[in-house]
């Protein structure tokens, strides 16, 4: 059978119309019509099906053109105002901005070989470089529509900066740039608004985004589900382990914490609070799981992909970088539910209430083939710009004969659904540029590498605190790509520069970057959750913290000993990942007070000792040392802590003994 609702359902679909405006039927078939032409392309160019015709497109037009078709889907679907959602027909203003966008990428496009040729990023005739300015307003636009305030006080902040750069003070000190020419250099150089960002979404990032929601049209989100319930849905703690698996699972797919929450947690929340999880913990649970999927191979996120650009290596390394740190936060999430349901005495659900295994295989084994086919492509052919192509047809092939079939409103809901993701993504990205270009034009990006290190005394240790810090407080204000993007520039280098793995660090940005999510004041993925399980979100977001407590010394262990990203000997690797998972299993059981093979530590001033003792020795096991940096590895005072706190629970339970026999 298949898992019952066990509670009020959230639509996501529903919950998606909150931002987006619903277009009448002739705007959606606009929308739909731009957004094939706009896969076709990328077909076309990623294929490298031009070489065959003849015909082949610079990459500068492809973008141009990507923006043409897509940029225009921002100002039809996210409303300028509020009041604006849900007004029959657009406003004549966003219509205006819909034809002005789709004719300037496309006067872009017809121009990007004079742009190449003869430079327009330092010399361009005035009519581009009105059209820069046009650029400029239009993407900043799109970004307050699609990313919110935020993101777009920092971008305009730092797009008009170049014109007033040198009389800024200390380290923010650049080169100065007329105005004139700065909208020129946006506009036409690689290292602006067609630089980094959105060269990664044309090349790696828009196919992916494709499969992402292909699997959730076909039913995918579905079938990890009940293939989780059906595993894990009887054991202690079921309901959210459940979480914890189907999360993992459907988030390193779809790359994005609200969506995998709203999709997952509509069922696992509802079957953790049967199972006797309180209000909180059950949305953090949710909140906790679906954060560690963005950062989980094989898709992860779009930032991932900017990543593999910015240190120009394939994606399936940072894929395969990626594994270990992801398999030690979700161990630590999974021994923490255990011990917290064994503490509790909480047992799963009912077996007559859950699928059966053999059953869900048999429903969903098509969606396994295409996940393996990705895989397979990314790992051994090493087509990571054309594997999601051919995983999204295979997927959609199979689902027509095996699976429930997409009808023509599937199909239409499928493309409108696509154009909504990828609009919003060319918006942001863009912004984003601005930012690159505004940092790139005034030198700054290679002078404040050098102040932050003189900044932090010549420290690592500073300078990592630093990044944690700024990460963080950057992720609570901007897309975490946002966040990614502004880091890898100003304080990956010096990061680098200083002796760590670039792969290390920048995963460490992104990591941080990403715990925004789980951490008050904004804990979105905790809010979000709190709105299904009726909790408090500030409560919902504090639980979060110290379920996902792990993962705040995660991205530490691995920047010190890249072993722990699979860089290194296989015996070094071995020998520090097995001591990484004794840590995150002292640090768990800490936690929630329940030692596994131990039972529980206690209360009063001796439990709170005893944990103490645990969670400092879990660390310390965990904690790899450098020997580049100097600093060791202290697995006897790990040893010695875990030890005494063993004594001291077995000592009070053996007076207590006493006690009663006296």
């Amino acid at each position: 059978m298949s898992v019952p609702d066990t509670g009020s359902r959230t639509d996501v679909a529903v919950a998606d119309t909150i931002r987006h405006r619903v277009l009448p039927r002739g705007w959606n078939a606009i929308v739909i019509a731009m957004v094939v032409a706009a896969v076709a392309l990328s077909i076309y160019q990623l294929f490298n099906l031009g070489s065959s015709v003849g015909w082949v497109i610079l990459d500068l037009a492809y973008l141009d053109l990507l923006v043409a078709l897509l940029l225009p889907i921002v100002f039809l679907v996210f409303p300028m105002r509020a009041a604006d959602k849900d007004r029959a027909q657009p406003p004549l203003y966003d219509v205006a901005l819909f034809v002005l966008t789709f004719a300037l990428g496309s006067y872009l496009a017809w121009n990007a070989v004079p742009a190449v040729e003869e430079g327009w990023e330092y010399l361009a005739p005035d009519h581009a470089r009105w059209a820069s300015f046009v650029l400029w307003i239009l993407m900043i636009e799109g970004a307050r529509r699609a990313a919110g305030l935020a993101l777009t006080i920092i971008v305009l902040l730092f797009s008009f900066y170049p014109p007033v750069a040198d009389l800024m003070p200390g380290p923010l000190n650049g080169a100065q740039q007329p105005l004139w020419e700065v909208g020129q250099y946006y506009a036409f150089s690689a290292e602006a608004v067609f630089g980094i960002p959105m060269r990664a979404f044309g090349k790696l990032v828009i196919g992916f985004v494709i499969f992402g929601i292909a699997l959730q049209h076909t039913g995918a989100g579905r079938f990890f589900i009940d293939l989780a319930f059906a595993l894990l849905g009887h054991v202690r703690g079921g309901g959210a382990k459940v979480a914890i698996f189907s999360s993992g699972l459907l988030g390193s797919m779809s790359g994005s914490v609200i969506t995998n929450v709203l999709t997952t947690g509509t069922l696992t929340i509802p079957a953790m609070r049967r199972t006797g999880f309180d209000r909180q913990t059950a949305a953090a649970v949710e909140a906790c799981a679906s954060t560690g999927g963005v950062l989980m191979p094989p898709v992860m996120g779009a930032t991932a992909f900017v990543m593999a650009s910015f240190i120009e290596v394939p994606y399936v390394d940072i894929a395969i970088a990626a594994v270990i740190p992801s398999i030690l936060y979700y161990l630590g999430l999974f021994l923490q539910i255990d011990a917290y349901a064994a503490r509790k005495g909480l047992q799963g659900l009912p077996r007559e209430e859950l699928p059966r295994l053999l059953d869900v295989f048999k429903k969903g084994w098509h969606y396994l083939f295409s996940l393996a086919l990705l895989v397979w492509m990314l790992l051994y052919l090493k087509q990571e710009a054309m594997a999601p192509f051919y995983a999204t047809a295979v997927l959609l092939a199979t689902n027509q004969i095996f699976g429930k079939r997409l009808g023509l409103s599937g199909i239409r809901h499928f493309f409108l659904e696509t154009g909504k993701v990828l609009a919003e993504l060319v918006a942001i990205l863009g912004a984003i540029g601005l930012i690159v270009g505004a940092l790139s034009v005034t030198g700054l990006t290679g002078s404040l590498a050098t102040d932050l290190i003189l900044l932090a005394g010549g420290s690592v240790f500073a300078l990592l605190l630093m990044g944690a810090a700024t990460s963080f407080v950057l992720g609570m204000g901007m897309t975490v790509t946002a966040a990614y993007v502004f880091l890898a520039i100003v304080l990956a280098p010096s990061l680098v520069s200083s002796g760590l793995d670039p792969m290390a660090v920048h995963l460490f940005i992104l990591y941080w970057g990403m715990l925004s999510f789980i951490t008050p004041p904004v804990a979105l993925g905790a809010f979000a959750a709190a709105t299904i399980s009726g909790s408090d979100p500030m409560r919902a977001g504090f639980t979060a913290m110290r379920i996902g407590s792990i993962i705040y010394f995660i991205p530490f262990f691995f920047v010190m000993e890249p072993a722990l990203i699979l860089r290194g000997e296989t015996l070094d690797i071995l020998v520090v990942l097995a001591s990484a998972l004794v840590g995150v299993t002292l640090v768990a059981g800490a936690t929630q007070s329940y030692l596994v093979g131990f039972g529980r530590l206690g209360s009063g001033s001796t439990g709170w000792l005893a944990k103490a003792l645990v969670f400092v020795g879990g660390l310390l096991f965990a904690f790899p040392g450098s020997e580049d940096l100097g600093v060791g590895h202290w697995e006897g005072v790990a040893a010695g802590a875990v030890v005494a706190a063993i004594g001291l629970v077995t000592a009070r339970l053996a007076r207590s003994a006493t006690d009663l026999a006296a």
